[in-house]
């Protein structure tokens, strides 16, 4: 098995590298990125014979194209602008790909990609990822759901909270800034709230819950919820829903009133030399105060609450799972939840544990026995708890 790893010296990626070559399958990964200083960081616990470099201009086809016709899978670790690059190579090598990147509209590459053969799976890393996996078998254990609340975040272990938010960097800054400006999208009681950004951490929209092993966390509207009720085809018999990201808290009383005075803003501060905005300043100028030390761990929560019928009785099911990050290796809790999951998925496809071609997702076409148990043994554990519930 040969396998093709697109930006493969990021934090996921390099994670995606070492799971892989431990496999005595796969006979060659390719590591292709633009700089390769950073493959020193997994240099002393990985088997580097397997992995070759191939430095690339993703939106050059010709550079994919190379790449591609030498192996059977591809997983794309890019960010979701390099996309279209990526799916059109694809589409004319007829090799298969992975990203972890959100579903977007699909219907005309579904069709080209039937007709090439080939298979594309997108979401699937940690959330959206593993999320999607949980949430797609417990609509198989239910005759209806009336509720649907996903929890997923990253944040620091209590001894590194040693900063103002209680948060350190896991994976991209911007990114994380970009999170705390993003719409959403809830199901209450049965109707349909928009939630703009401007207000996704008011305290109409922020409520606690309480984690197995950690205690509180303060939980914020991340996202489009409905998006994938609509996918479930749920939308119009639920009657509560909601996707979350999980934080220490106090994370939204840090940024509400630095959103109300325009931190977050993408648009050049008038008055200052060049066309620096905002977001440039607070990603640039936050951003390297906020790396983990050697010793320090950060955590990934994820919890999944599902509420319905079974059997005529009311059911709660609730699936749960903590990653941690190794102190031996340095390899992040986050970069498991995603790298393991696309590298996992990569496997499967070339296996031929998923058969069917097209965009698929993880909420319909991977085998969750096999998922669970590949995650087990990389020392992730999905736990599991049904009550019924009192009339």
């Amino acid at each position: 098995m040969k396998i093709l790893v697109l930006g493969g010296c990021g934090i996921q990626g390099r994670t995606a590298l070492y799971d892989l070559a431990s496999d005595a399958e796969i006979s060659e990964i390719i590591c292709a990125d633009i700089q390769f200083d950073e493959l020193s960081k997994i240099e002393t616990f990985t088997d580097m014979g397997k992995i070759t470099t191939a430095k690339i201009d993703a939106q050059n086809k010709s550079d994919l194209l190379n790449l591609y016709k030498k192996v059977d899978v591809v997983i794309d670790l890019l960010p979701k602008d390099f996309k279209t690059h990526v799916n059109e190579a694809a589409l004319e090598a007829k090799v298969p790909v992975v990203n972890t990147n959100y579903m977007y509209d699909i219907k005309t590459l579904d069709k080209k990609a039937k007709e090439a053969g080939i298979t594309i799976m997108p979401e699937c890393g940690l959330d959206p990822g593993i999320d999607l996996v949980i949430c797609g078998d417990a609509q198989t254990r239910f005759d209806s759901l009336s509720m649907i609340k996903s929890y997923c975040g990253g944040f620091t272990e209590k001894k590194a909270c040693t900063n103002p938010m209680n948060y350190k960097l896991s994976w991209i800054w911007r990114g994380v800034l970009s999170s705390t400006m993003r719409e959403g999208r809830i199901i209450r009681d049965r109707q349909i709230i928009e939630i703009p950004s401007a207000i996704q951490h008011d305290d109409a929209f922020v409520h606690a819950i309480e984690f197995p092993n950690l205690g509180t966390l303060e939980a914020i509207p991340n996202g489009d919820a409905v998006f994938f009720t609509d996918r479930m085809g749920l939308t119009e018999t639920i009657v509560n829903t909601g996707r979350y990201s999980l934080r220490w808290p106090g994370w939204s009383a840090f940024w509400r009133p630095l959103k109300e005075l325009g931190f977050l803003s993408k648009d050049p501060v008038k008055g200052l030399a060049g066309t620096v905005s905002p977001m440039d300043f607070m990603d640039k100028h936050l951003g390297p105060q906020l790396a983990y030390q050697d010793d320090e761990k950060d955590l990934v929560a994820m919890i999944n609450i599902f509420e319905g019928i079974k059997d005529n009785k009311k059911m709660r099911f609730t699936s749960s799972m903590l990653i941690e990050r190794d102190l031996e290796t340095g390899i992040m809790a986050m970069s498991k939840g995603v790298g393991y999951t696309a590298a996992i998925a990569a496997r499967m496809i070339v296996r031929g544990d998923i058969k069917e071609k097209g965009v698929l997702s993880p909420l319909n076409h991977i085998p969750v026995e096999k998922f669970m148990n590949e995650l087990k043994k990389r020392g992730i554990q999905i736990k599991e708890e049904t009550t019924i519930l009192e009339e």
